[in-house]
């Protein structure tokens, strides 16, 4: 399975209490976003998507304009969930050296986020839970464009991470999705939330988009929102 538990990054941690699992479930008011309307309850998960330094870095392989700034934000509803008691869930691209995912091998992405290189590392002022849960994609070569699910980019045969046991175990009904990037891992992942008959929120303060094409991320947006999602006002 394209998962695993455990970080080999150092960023700050933030303790849990034993045997309790932050969660979170949508809040939103007119003006700057604020975490702290987020209520967070047992029955709604923090996912928090690819915050990794090729995405949120300007010295990333595959940069996205902004993605730096979010982390002050992302760590906002890390606390928050922390503070309640525990599961956040971190994702991470976690690719191979060669994969049909990248332009080098067919594909339409630059080599980025290789399992076990700095790339690949979560962004070093992200806070990280410690007993949070992680979910690494492509570890085997696939798209692993949501956090539900991978691709193979040749077959195209899909199959699952383990974080729908993960939520659906712990009782959860809703998600809230922040990190990167908006027209791709985290439009997938809360489409595909939605998908499981799961609740889900994007909160646009804690997003940016790659823009491959100008307008990708609002086109996203509008995606999402038509299919259900919670879209978060700031």
């Amino acid at each position: 399975m394209p998962t695993a538990t455990g970080f080999e990054d150092t960023g700050p941690r933030l303790s849990c209490h034993a045997g309790v699992r932050p969660w979170a479930s949508p809040g939103h008011r007119d003006g700057a976003y604020d975490p702290n309307m987020v209520d967070y309850d047992a029955t709604t998960a923090l996912l928090v998507v690819d915050v990794q330094n090729d995405f949120a870095d300007p010295a990333g392989s595959l940069y996205v304009s902004g993605g730096e700034r979010l982390v002050e934000v992302v760590n906002g509803h890390v606390d928050r969930a922390a503070r309640a008691g525990a599961i956040v869930v971190y994702t991470q691209d976690w690719h191979p050296g060669s994969t049909p995912h990248f332009q080098k091998d067919g594909g339409v992405w630059p080599v980025h986020c290789v399992g076990g290189t700095w790339g690949a590392q979560l962004q070093p002022s992200l806070r990280v839970v410690e007993h949070g849960d992680v979910i690494r994609k492509g570890t085997g070569g696939e798209d692993g464009y949501s956090a539900f699910s991978v691709r193979d980019p040749q077959s195209g045969v899909v199959s699952g991470t383990e974080l729908d046991d993960l939520l659906r175990r712990s009782g959860v009904r809703g998600v809230v999705v922040v990190g990167l990037a908006t027209d791709y891992c985290v439009k997938e992942t809360a489409l595909d939330a939605v998908r499981r008959g799961l609740e889900a929120t994007v909160v646009r303060d804690a997003v940016a988009a790659v823009d491959l094409e100008a307008g990708d991320g609002a086109r996203a947006l509008d995606e999402m929102d038509d299919a259900g999602v919670v879209l978060s006002d700031s």
